[in-house]
């Protein structure tokens, strides 16, 4: 069973809901391993999951090509929507494709608030026809070691943050998802501080890599990837990426952001992939991605994921060792 967090009991006395969960994960694929011999690809549920929306979802008309794309081969559907971290939904890689299906995505509304000249709220509906819908191939991937390519369908989240007029003030976006233990019974369990948030500097929010997302592989996004609506920063580990979310506040101040106040000596604000920074508890130097065999070689990580190119000049001057 997860482990809670009594306030009686001190943080550093506790295990991280991300550690027992590996643990669970590695055990299972070794168990599976001995057991067939063969056949075992990491990142895999064993036994596979029967994924929430893995049918027929509804399709996402007029999406165009990204030529922010990257021309890397996506990752297949099935792993896309069956090996998921969204702890509102379970702590296990499958929990979410098996649980999320308690999650109602429509009707949805999304507040925006804060350092802005027009605060007020916008509905998915609004969302899914007002804005230009594009596929970007991107890079995901996971201080656990592990990536995926994902074709998202969304827009630029800068595109949506103007029409809300943000001021002068406006140092950092911060965001929150759904707090409701009902659809999300993840939320019953104290694994972590609810509502999850988290938070972007404005330039960040802004550049044109970072998008909200709307849908995968042409369809309306699976509720255990984040519906409706999900950030994706690709040049930043998953955990940035928050999902269902129902709040944007623009702040003068650096916003909260869960796993940091959860762990700050593991999880940075900045969460930019950098293979030069260890995790404390493995190395990030070299990772597999999903669909890799068990024993296939690891890749080598790259700066900012890839995306250097683009974004290293949003943190020219920075030391990236301590702003991690």
């Amino acid at each position: 069973m997860p482990i809670l967090k009594p306030p009686a009991i001190p943080p550093s006395e506790i295990t991280p809901p991300a550690v027992w969960a590996r643990r669970r994960e590695l055990l299972k694929a070794a168990l599976a391993l001995a057991g067939t011999g063969a056949g075992l690809t990491l990142g895999r549920p064993l036994p596979a999951a029967s994924p929430t929306g893995a049918g027929a979802l509804e399709p996402i008309a007029n999406v165009r090509p990204s030529p922010q794309s990257t021309d890397e081969p996506p990752t297949s559907r099935d792993d896309i929507v069956g090996y998921n971290n969204f702890y509102e939904f379970g702590t296990e890689k499958e929990d979410p494709a098996a649980t999320a299906h308690t999650l109602k995505p429509r009707p949805w509304a999304v507040v925006v608030d804060g350092a802005c000249e027009a605060p007020g709220q916008i509905g998915i509906e609004d969302v899914l026809t007002g804005f230009t819908q594009e596929e970007r191939i991107y890079r995901l991937r996971c201080v656990e070691a592990w990536a995926m390519v994902v074709p998202w369908v969304g827009f630029p989240l800068g595109d949506l943050l103007k029409r809300f007029k943000p001021t002068s003030q406006a140092r950092y976006v911060a965001f929150e998802t759904l707090l409701d233990p009902k659809q999300m019974p993840g939320q019953r369990r104290a694994v972590l501080e609810w509502p999850y948030r988290e938070g972007l500097r404005i330039d960040e929010a802004m550049h044109p890599l970072t998008i909200l997302a709307t849908g995968l592989y042409g369809q309306v996004l699976p509720n255990q990837n984040g519906a409706p609506l999900r950030l994706v920063v690709p040049w930043k580990y998953g955990f940035k990426s928050i999902k269902s979310i129902v709040r944007i506040s623009f702040t003068a101040t650096q916003p909260v952001n869960t796993w940091n106040q959860m762990q700050p000596d593991e999880y940075g604000f900045y969460a930019n992939v950098n293979p030069d920074v260890d995790h404390p508890r493995w190395s990030q130097a070299r990772h597999r991605m999903i669909g890799d065999g068990l024993f296939a070689p690891k890749r080598k990580t790259l700066m900012f994921n890839g995306y250097a190119d683009q974004v290293a000049s949003l943190y020219a001057g920075m030391d990236l060792r301590q702003s991690f």
